[in-house]
């Protein structure tokens, strides 16, 4: 939350001529009125994976590349995006963006000021919650993990 994922995802679906998919654009879009808290956020952002996991493997399949803005902030998040590519062998690029907290506080101040919108799930509070279940990703999980430090 606050590291960069969706200003970075812009820049290279844009380098890359590529479909760029947002959570938070998805949600926005379908749950306008319901997500007003992090318990929120999960109910919706599992009833939107289902259906955006065999849209993005078709348009992967078709041979367009993807862009994906979603957290990848757990094995559990991370093991979605395998279901989408593993098993079909399609390439891909897991970016893991090294950023420390303070950066990404005053990054998620400076979105409400431009976002009000989301100002009630933009906290702090909220950020500390969400980073408390961090897990970097690890070789094990045999992702092409590229690290971008900030």
């Amino acid at each position: 939350m606050g590291a960069g994922k969706s200003t970075l995802s812009r820049q290279i679906s844009q380098e890359l001529n590529a479909i760029l998919l947002s959570e938070d654009d998805w949600l926005s879009t379908l749950y306008p009125e319901e997500i007003n808290n992090f318990d929120d956020y999960l109910k919706y952002a599992n009833r939107l994976k289902p259906l955006l996991k065999s849209h993005i493997r078709s348009i992967l399949n078709s041979g367009i590349s993807v862009v994906m803005d979603f957290p990848a902030n757990t094995r559990n998040q991370r093991a979605w995006f395998k279901e989408i590519f593993f098993h079909e062998g399609i390439p891909h690029r897991l970016i893991y963006l090294d950023v420390d907290d303070k950066t990404c506080i005053e990054q998620i101040a400076q979105r409400r000021e431009t976002n009000p919108e989301r100002a009630l799930f933009d906290t702090e509070e909220v950020f500390y919650h969400v980073t408390s279940f961090f897990q970097p990703p690890s070789a094990d999980e045999a992702f092409v993990i590229e690290i971008v430090k900030r």
